[in-house]
């Protein structure tokens, strides 16, 4: 990066953390520093909601996925508004009348100690590995721009995190959210800008919507009916909206969030907020992967995506090979490069049997050129068995790097680490919020004054921090970041919102019933998921009815052994 986009980049960051932490310096007392006092407007609690949800993942990984992969991944998000009409009329209000600091207390209330601990653990075995994963996104940019070990910058990242969110806890999270998600939205739409205006003088954006509709990937919705597919409309409504519902429902770093809202009111316009904005700003971000890839038809794109993987051939015995794969890629560019021209030309003349025509030849030749990118992945394992060899998330940095101007580069790098924060103090807060209140309140340290508990909190954030941090060290192992912490979660969302359910509206089940049903279900989940069974969405919904299911099962059966014989 140029001086010019470094200086943009370090008054962006340091702009906004100052920001939060000025805004949360009055911090004194355990309710100020977990639900920032609970007295946000609304749309503090829509914007912080969304930028807890929107991490450096969503940035960095969702353009790769739609470079990749297409429009098809924003069905994932179908079931979204219809999970915020059922917090909005069922778990806020509940929450907010047992004035609980977080949603795990409830189930204490409703059930016993063992069900509100292995809900409360489970989210945090969650929530500290998605965090992690987290953290690893932005780190990769640090990587790639100094030209320095991962490693390294992801304890970079994850202690300037660290620092500010155990300064100010919920208050600094949720001012500094504001601030970022206006910088964000407006990052956002210079980026889409930006894309189109660098494809050729000929290609509108209309012929770009064309040429990577031929090209497959203009696929935003799939009416069949599988499971295992993963992106489907019928995964997206039925088994995103229990995903959205644990995890906007039940997950302490969103249910923490929303909590911080002065009423009700407030809250309940905080998530219909985030339910009427997410999908079209995650189809805003895949159609801009959409619009890199068309971008690409007209020039070339490296062969791999990842530069230290490159690097790590070059230097070795597969250096030549590497080379000849280089080769032949650049020649099937040009090959197809000469077809998507002749749709392009098909395109202005509107001829469709030639549209047809240069749309199949042109399909061809992005599928020649994939199979060499795959060659050089397998190349790459050859080379090393720990090789990263998806290089997804580096597709949209690798354009913002070398295509954009001086300027635009370092502001689009803020965002991504602006989104990344965001994400990370909300989960840390969550996590030491958790800590602290369900496990080292209740069966350590009950009664203690607001300052030990305020400390306490500082110290668990500090922990969790650095927990997080040891976790990104494997994170490069999961491959796409964005399906990796959505897997990560439907591993464990659908037992959780089981638990809920069951609480909200399972009267006549005991603690003892949903806790032993939480173990089976959760232990099914995994063997599924190991299996591979069915697509993860479906996971989430697998698990809920599990929960439920067999805790009346259990509870069935332990009412007749308390039956009086005759």
């Amino acid at each position: 990066m140029s001086i010019t986009d470094w200086i943009v980049l370090g008054i962006t960051l340091l702009s906004i953390i100052g920001y939060g932490v000025w805004k949360s310096r009055h911090t004194k007392s355990i309710e100020g520093y977990l639900l920032a006092d609970r007295k946000m407007p609304w749309y503090h609690v829509g914007l912080s909601v969304m930028a807890t949800q929107a991490s450096a993942i969503t940035f960095l990984s969702a353009p790769g996925q739609g470079y990749t992969d297409g429009l098809r991944f924003v069905q994932f998000y179908f079931g979204l508004p219809l999970a915020m009409v059922v917090l909005c009329i069922t778990f806020i209000p509940i929450y907010n009348k047992l004035n609980v600091f977080t949603a795990y207390e409830f189930l204490e209330k409703r059930f016993d100690n063992k069900t509100r601990t292995l809900t409360a653990f489970l989210f945090l075995l969650q929530r500290g590995l998605s965090t992690g994963i987290t953290i690893y996104a932005p780190a990769i940019i640090l990587s790639t721009i100094l030209n320095i070990d991962v490693n390294y910058t992801i304890v970079i990242n994850g202690l300037l995190v660290i620092g500010y969110t155990v300064y100010g806890g919920a208050k600094a999270v949720s001012y500094t959210q504001l601030f970022q998600m206006s910088v964000i939205f407006a990052g956002l739409f210079l980026a889409a800008y930006m894309v189109v205006h660098l494809l050729p003088d000929k290609v509108s954006f209309s012929d770009a919507l064309h040429i990577s509709g031929k090209m497959g990937k203009i696929n935003a919705i799939d009416t069949s009916f599988d499971l295992n597919n993963k992106y489907n409309i019928w995964s997206g409504i039925i088994g995103g909206f229990f995903l959205q519902l644990s995890y906007f429902g039940t997950d302490q770093s969103q249910v923490g969030r929303y909590l911080t809202g002065k009423s009700i009111a407030q809250s309940r316009l905080g998530l219909v907020m985030n339910g009427l904005i997410k999908i079209p700003m995650q189809f805003f971000i895949l159609l801009i992967g959409v619009m890199v890839f068309t971008f690409y038809q007209f020039h070339q794109a490296p062969v791999f995506f990842n530069k230290a993987e490159v690097k790590q051939i070059e230097k070795s015995a597969y250096k030549a090979d590497y080379h000849r794969l280089e080769e032949a890629y650049t020649r099937a560019h040009n090959e197809k490069q000469v077809q998507v021209n002749l749709l392009v030309d098909a395109i202005h003349s509107r001829d469709e049997a030639a549209m047809e025509e240069a749309g199949k030849k042109v399909k061809a030749a992005d599928e020649k050129s994939n199979a060499i990118r795959k060659e050089v992945a397998g190349l790459m394992k050859k080379n090393s068995p720990t090789a990263d060899t998806n290089d997804t998330n580096y597709i949209f940095l690798s354009f913002i790097t070398q295509q954009l101007p001086v300027g635009v580069v370092g502001l689009l790098i803020a965002i991504i680490f602006l989104a990344s924060m965001g994400s990370m103090a909300s989960g840390l807060n969550s996590l030491a919020s958790t800590t602290v209140v369900d496990f080292y309140k209740r069966l350590y340290k009950k009664e203690a004054s607001d300052k030990s508990y305020l400390s306490v909190s500082r110290w668990t954030t500090v922990a969790w921090g650095l927990f997080c941090i040891i976790t990104a060290f494997y994170a490069s192992r999961v491959g796409n970041l964005i399906e990796a912490v959505n897997i990560l979660g439907s591993l464990f969302y659908g037992t959780i919102l089981g638990i809920f359910l069951v609480a909200f509206y399972m009267k006549q089940i005991s603690g003892t019933a949903v806790f032993y049903a939480a173990l089976v279900a959760e232990a099914f989940i995994v063997y599924a998921w190991i299996t591979n069974l069915t697509a993860f969405l479906w996971l989430n919904v697998i698990g809920c009815f599990a929960v439920m299911i067999i805790a009346f099962l259990l509870q069935t059966v332990m009412n007749k052994r308390r039956a009086p014989t005759i």
